[in-house]
């Protein structure tokens, strides 16, 4: 029996093949589409409105190196809002931000996103355009709130990733030095050891989140920001 192009099993096989390759591409697409995240921005959106929100706080925005700070612990002395969402792009929080960042009016914003664009292959130029496109959003809608930047963060895990890293914190920084109600705080340099590499101690296991002594090093840091 012939099984030429023409034969009913050959077509149904490369239905079969082209249906496959459209699932994985869409599935590919989604896995960068901030509507992955959207299960857990209404999660913020329902404790927000069960638990309101404390006025004037500080609002600590971004990635899983926000998710995972101890913040209640770390900062006692200050009204908090934690919104960390782990494996978030600085593009998911630009996008959710007249959910999760304007409605708060807060005093203060840190912000630690980023990490994950340039994992996923983004430039430098591209982040500091999310950064400057986000940065811009929110003087336009809360003029009187203050922009703290925490810079990508060189990791033993990432650390092939590092000079495009530098490169888009060096860009971010020179555009927040004409700009005063931002700061760019440095808790990137200080993970740095005398051999120009990341200080072990200062990660977890994985090579890509903080340990304890981590989050220490970054509390001592930002803390001074936080005064009124």
């Amino acid at each position: 029996m012939s099984r030429g192009l023409g034969s009913p099993r050959v077509r149904i096989l490369a239905l079969a093949s082209l249906a496959l390759s459209i699932v994985l591409g869409v599935v590919w697409a989604f896995r960068n589409l901030p509507i992955r995240f959207e299960r857990t921005i209404r999660g913020f959106e329902a404790y927000d409105r069960a638990h309101g929100w404390p006025e004037d706080a500080v609002l600590f925005v971004g990635s899983s190196s926000i998710r995972k700070w101890p913040i209640d612990a770390s900062f006692p002395n200050y009204a908090t809002i934690h919104r960390g969402f782990g494996g978030c792009f600085l593009s998911d929080v630009d996008h959710f931000a007249d959910r999760i960042v304007f409605p708060y009016a807060p005093r203060v914003i840190v912000l630690y996103a980023g990490e994950n664009d340039m994992d996923d292959r983004r430039s430098a130029e591209q982040v500091f355009e999310t950064y400057r496109r986000f940065a811009e959003r929110t003087q336009a809608r809360l003029p009187r709130t203050q922009l703290l930047y925490l810079p990508i963060k060189p990791t033993p895990e990432r650390w092939a990733l590092w000079p495009e890293m530098k490169r888009a914190n060096a860009r971010i920084a020179a555009y927040i030095e004409h700009h005063p109600q931002q700061h760019y705080v440095d808790t990137a340099t200080p993970m740095l050891g005398e051999d120009g590499r990341p200080r072990p101690e200062l990660y977890a296991d994985d090579g890509v989140h903080l340990s304890p002594a981590g989050y220490a090093l970054w509390t001592r840091i930002v803390e001074p920001y936080l005064e009124p």
